[in-house]
Parts: structure tokens; C-alpha cells; sequence
């Protein structure tokens, strides 16, 4: 824990964000995050969520890291609800624009974990614009199959309609029936093993760069697993 604090104290104190500087004690807080929900609560108390925003905005080689990490703290709350006031979310929207994709990753699983079960937060992403933005990172890099799941993800954390049970999604598209219209089906996996539900994702294009998204959840329920589970 000491050398959380000492990478804590680091960013807070810093006046430059040199990648050299920085970029050893972000790796410090992602190595520490992973399932402590007091680490993201430590970050938050600490000031330094600014400081993150900075070197989002700064688009160097750190800004990879960083959004890495704020990835990984936005599993929790405290650290989602901090993200409007202190400039985190309006850097993500920004990095939405990039080319690379493996930032364009973490940018966007941050997002939809910051909107998780939180209709606030839903609205304030929509009216920030988020929506047109994950499309269009959607339909551009729809063959790189963690960043086409991370983006319907988004897309259904947006519209409420994320996963409460545990289960996790695989996408696959289903083609599209027009230029204008495209279709992509998950299968909602229960972590017990097996298949939960179904969602199905579409867009229909209204306009040049609009598109109208539609998100339907099919579920399938087991008379045997509800027997065994209420005994």
C-alpha cells in the first residue's frame, strides 16, 4: 500500500505530465485496482481525477495508460459519479475521435461502465453527445471484435438495458439488410454456463451520420434452475 500512496502523492503533486514520470505510477494504480473498491474511493479523495483529465486530453503515449486506468476505476461508484465535474468524461467524449484503436477500447468500455445502472449519468452522456460518437466508432471498426463489444455495450448501458445478472454478451453482426440498416445479435452467457438471453442491436440510418438505435432484450428462463434455487 505504501507504494500506492507514493504513486498517489506523485500525480497529485505534478506540475508537467512527463510519460517518463507519470506513466510508472499509473501502472502503480492499475496493478492495485483490480477488485478493490477502496482503491477507486482512495483516487477520488485524492484530488487527482484533474490531473487524469489532463493527460487524457494531452494525447501522448501516457494518455493510452491513463484511459486504461480510468477504465478500470469507472467498475465503481465513487469514482463514475466523479467523472463529469472534474473533466474525465469530457475528455473520453474527445478521445472518441482517435484512430487507435486500442484506445478507442478502453475509451469506450469507460464510458458504458460510468453509465452503468445510473439513469443520471445515462442522460448527461446523452445529451453530451455520446451516442452518435459510439456509433461511428462502431460501424467504422466493426472487424476488431473487443472494440465492436465494447461499444454495443456501451450502447446498451446508455439505454438501461445493461446486464444485472452477471452474464456476459458475445456479438457477432448479423449482416446488414441495406447500406442503411445494420444488425448485431448477442447471446447473453450466465455465469453459471448457460445461454441467459439474447439482445439484438440496430441501427437504421436516418440521415447522413444519424442513425436511430434500436436495442431489444430476449430472455430465457429455466424451470429447473428456478426450482433448484428456491429450495
Amino acid at each position: 500500500m505504501d507504494s500506492l500512496n507514493a504513486a498517489i502523492v506523485a500525480i497529485s503533486v505534478t506540475t508537467e505530465l512527463f510519460v517518463e514520470e507519470l506513466e510508472p505510477h499509473i501502472e502503480t494504480l492499475l496493478t492495485a485496482v483490480h477488485g478493490k473498491s477502496s482503491i477507486a474511493e482512495q483516487v477520488v479523495e485524492s484530488g487527482i481525477l484533474p490531473v487524469l483529465a489532463q493527460a487524457l486530453r494531452r494525447k501522448s503515449a501516457l494518455t493510452i495508460h491513463t484511459a486504461r486506468l480510468v477504465a478500470e476505476l469507472s467498475r465503481e461508484v465513487s469514482f463514475s459519479n466523479s467523472c463529469f465535474e472534474t473533466g474525465i468524461v469530457s475528455a473520453l467524449l474527445t478521445l472518441l475521435f482517435s484512430e487507435n484503436q486500442e484506445l478507442l477500447l478502453h475509451v469506450s468500455r469507460a464510458i458504458g461502465r460510468i453509465c452503468s445502472n445510473s439513469n443520471l449519468q445515462q442522460e448527461r452522456l446523452l445529451r453530451l453527445g455520446a451516442l452518435p460518437s459510439l456509433v461511428s466508432v462502431l460501424l467504422q471498426y466493426c472487424e476488431n471484435d473487443a472494440l465492436l463489444s465494447s461499444c454495443l455495450q456501451a450502447l446498451c448501458n446508455l439505454a438501461d438495458m445493461g446486464e444485472e445478472d452477471g452474464s456476459t454478451v458475445v456479438w457477432e453482426k448479423k449482416g446488414h439488410f441495406d447500406k442503411e440498416v445494420h444488425v448485431f445479435h448477442g447471446t447473453m452467457w450466465h455465469s453459471c454456463g448457460f445461454v441467459s438471453g439474447a439482445k439484438v442491436v440496430q441501427l437504421n440510418q436516418q440521415s447522413q451520420g444519424q442513425y436511430l438505435v434500436s436495442i431489444e432484450v430476449f430472455q430465457k428462463s429455466s424451470t429447473l434452475f428456478r426450482k433448484e434455487h428456491s429450495r
